[in-house]
C-alpha cells in the first residue's frame, strides 16, 4: 500500500477551513493558541497567519516557573510577527496542588497544567475577541496523549486530521524555520520525549495509521490498546436522551 502527501494542498486548503470558519463562528475575531515552540503550535500559528493575517493572531506563552526552552516560543513569534504574551502559571498550578484535601494521583498531577494553560488561553481569547485554536495532531490523538480539556480543548482544530510527519511537511511548505519544526516533543514535566513516554516512535505510529503497516506485535497491541481506551476523548460527552 502506498501513501504520498501533498503539503501545498493539504496546507492551502486548511487556510481555506479556517477563514471560513472564522466567517461562520467569529467574523473579525482574533485567533488565539498556546505557544510551546514545538512543531504542532508552530504550524498551526503559521496557518492562522497565513488566512487571518499576523495582526489577528495572539501566541500566549505559559512558562511553569523556569522553562528552559521558551526561547522556542519566542523566536516563533518573531518569526511570524505575531501578538504575544507571557503568563506564568506556575504559581497557580502549585496553589492549586496545595488546595487539596487528598494527595494527588501522579495522573492527576500531570494533567492539571495543560487545563490551567487552557483555562489561561481562554481567559486571553474572552478578553481580545478571541477564538481558541486547539494544536492536537492526529497521531497524538490516535493514542490518546492529550489532556481532555486541556491542551486537548478548543474551539476549532486546524492539523487534528494530519500525522506527526503530516504537519512537519507542511511545516516546511508554510516556511517554517527546521528547528521549529523538528524540536522533539517534550512533556514539560518529567524532561523525556513524547515518544520516550509512549514507548514507540511517531514515524511507526504514522506508517501505521496511514499505510497499515504494522509495528512488532508488541509495539501494535500497545498502540491498539492506547487508541481504544483514549476513543472517549475524541467525541462530546455521552448524554442522557429523554425520551
Amino acid at each position: 500500500m502506498s501513501y504520498s502527501f501533498n503539503a501545498a494542498d493539504a496546507a492551502e486548503k486548511c487556510v481555506l477551513w479556517i477563514r471560513g470558519w472564522f466567517e461562520k463562528n467569529g467574523p473579525g475575531c482574533n485567533a488565539v493558541l498556546g505557544v510551546s515552540g514545538g512543531k504542532d503550535s508552530s504550524v498551526v500559528a503559521a496557518l492562522l497567519v497565513k488566512a487571518l493575517g499576523k495582526e489577528r493572531v495572539i501566541g500566549v506563552m505559559m512558562p511553569q516557573g523556569e522553562q528552559f526552552d521558551i526561547d522556542y516560543s519566542i523566536k516563533l513569534c518573531e518569526h511570524l510577527g505575531i501578538k504575544s504574551m507571557t503568563v506564568n502559571v506556575g504559581e497557580a498550578i502549585e496553589a492549586l496542588k496545595r488546595a487539596f484535601p487528598f494527595e494527588p494521583s501522579v495522573q492527576t498531577v500531570t494533567n492539571i497544567p495543560p487545563r490551567v494553560r487552557m483555562a489561561v488561553t481562554y481567559a486571553v481569547a474572552q478578553s481580545h475577541n478571541g477564538r481558541v485554536a486547539n494544536t492536537c495532531n492526529l497521531s497524538e490523538d490516535w493514542v490518546g496523549y492529550a489532556t481532555r480539556y486541556g491542551d486537548g480543548a478548543g474551539d476549532f482544530s486546524p492539523i487534528s486530521c494530519f500525522t506527526v510527519q503530516e504537519v512537519k511537511a507542511i511545516g516546511r511548505y508554510l516556511g517554517l524555520p527546521e528547528f521549529l519544526v523538528e524540536k522533539p516533543p517534550l512533556d514539560g514535566l518529567c524532561g523525556k520525549t513524547d515518544e520516550d513516554n509512549l514507548g514507540f516512535t511517531y514515524a511507526v505510529l504514522d506508517r501505521y495509521i496511514r499505510e497499515g503497516i504494522e509495528p512488532e506485535p508488541e509495539t501494535k497491541a500497545k498502540i491498539d490498546r492506547l487508541h481504544e481506551l483514549n476513543l472517549f476523548k475524541l467525541k462530546y460527552m455521552d448524554c442522557f436522551k429523554y425520551e
